[in-house]
């Protein structure tokens, strides 16, 4: 009696499933007419990434080509792995290495400096108890994301500038090292000193971006019940305390997820800001990948660089790696955590 009612239920849960197969589709489409206006609004996004994202894929196979503007990509001569042997192995190794190189050493300084410092404003902001001074200081802290790029290097410029006999007089900053005596007595701007380029970067990064990205994180923090805090203190839990064993704990799903997205990030340092602030005595420390694939692509790189189809394959290589450490991260994250983003 009983194995019949074990075979009967085994029965009725096959034809369950087998109902729930035969009628996905169906049911998947009453869902999206009963919410079609949701739907609707992917339709702009979805084409963002079919466009500008999706469709550009198609230019890869120039790196796998002899570059031609007169021809089409598909009429192009194929040239196979040629311009990667050239690129990792060739005349424009020793080029793309050190923009590598720099790529990633400018990447490791902004995250090892720049993503605890967010952090420490965001518990900083949550200590402040008068709602209108936090938000002066917030809105302050924000403010430099919301200034463009051209304006924020132009300023960082300026501080650096060396000046001219008779003309204009030095920057804040190169004032400031030439009294220190960390600069040679002459007019360069501190921006051509090897030496200086990347913390002067690191160092305006974290001026434009720890305010904005304190959010995220101060959104983690006011989130957390109040009443955690309070067993704490009744505990005898001193702040720090409560800060390691209440606040980090409520924002760690938060943290590893930022983690992760800043991780995949490491490797696409924005050209923009670098090409706006370097200058050709500091190319040694600043010139990353996406940089150098602009002077390829515009002949300024020098002698050896084949110019389209070998910046394409750098890029290439470049969004690879990132890929991996994207999926490494995510997958450390997930067995440590039982956080991840995928």
């Amino acid at each position: 009696m009983q194995n019949a009612i074990q075979s009967t239920n085994f029965q009725n849960t096959e034809d369950i499933l087998e109902e729930l197969e035969r009628t996905k589709w169906k049911r998947a489409g009453k869902t999206i007419l009963k919410d079609w206006r949701l739907y609707l609004l992917l339709v702009p996004l979805l084409l963002y990434l079919v466009l500008f994202k999706f469709f550009p894929m198609y230019g890869i196979l120039i790196g796998f080509k002899r570059y031609n503007s007169a021809l089409g990509i598909m009429e192009m001569q194929w040239q196979g792995l040629y311009y990667a042997k050239m690129l990792l192995m060739g005349s424009t190794s020793e080029q793309f290495w050190r923009a590598f190189r720099n790529t990633f050493m400018n990447s490791m300084y902004g995250l090892v400096f720049g993503f605890p410092i967010p952090i420490l404003l965001a518990l900083l902001f949550s200590e402040i108890k008068n709602t209108a001074y936090r938000g002066f200081l917030q809105v302050c802290s924000y403010l430099p994301k919301f200034l463009s790029t051209v304006v924020t290097s132009s300023i960082i410029a300026m501080w650096c500038a060396g000046g001219s006999a008779g003309n204009t007089a030095p920057g804040l900053l190169h004032q400031l090292f030439t009294n220190m005596g960390l600069t040679d007595g002459t007019s360069r701007s501190i921006l051509e000193y090897p030496k200086y380029f990347r913390p002067i970067y690191q160092v305006s990064s974290v001026w434009e971006g720890a305010g904005y990205g304190s959010i995220v994180y101060f959104a983690a923090v006011i989130a957390i019940s109040p009443t955690n805090y309070e067993a704490a203190k009744i505990d005898g839990a001193s702040k720090l305390q409560e800060i390691k064993y209440v606040t980090f704990p409520g924002m760690a799903p938060t943290l590893a997820i930022m983690l992760i997205m800043q991780i995949g990030r490491l490797l696409n340092v924005g050209y923009e800001k670098t090409l706006l602030l370097y200058r050709e005595g500091s190319y040694e420390t600043a010139d990353i990948v996406s940089t150098l694939v602009y002077r390829w692509t515009d002949g300024t790189a020098g002698a050896g660089s084949t110019g389209m189809s070998e910046g394409v394959i750098a890029d290439l290589f470049n969004s690879v790696i990132a890929m991996v450490l994207v999926l490494g991260a995510n997958a450390i994250s997930r067995r440590v955590t039982d956080t991840a983003l995928f």
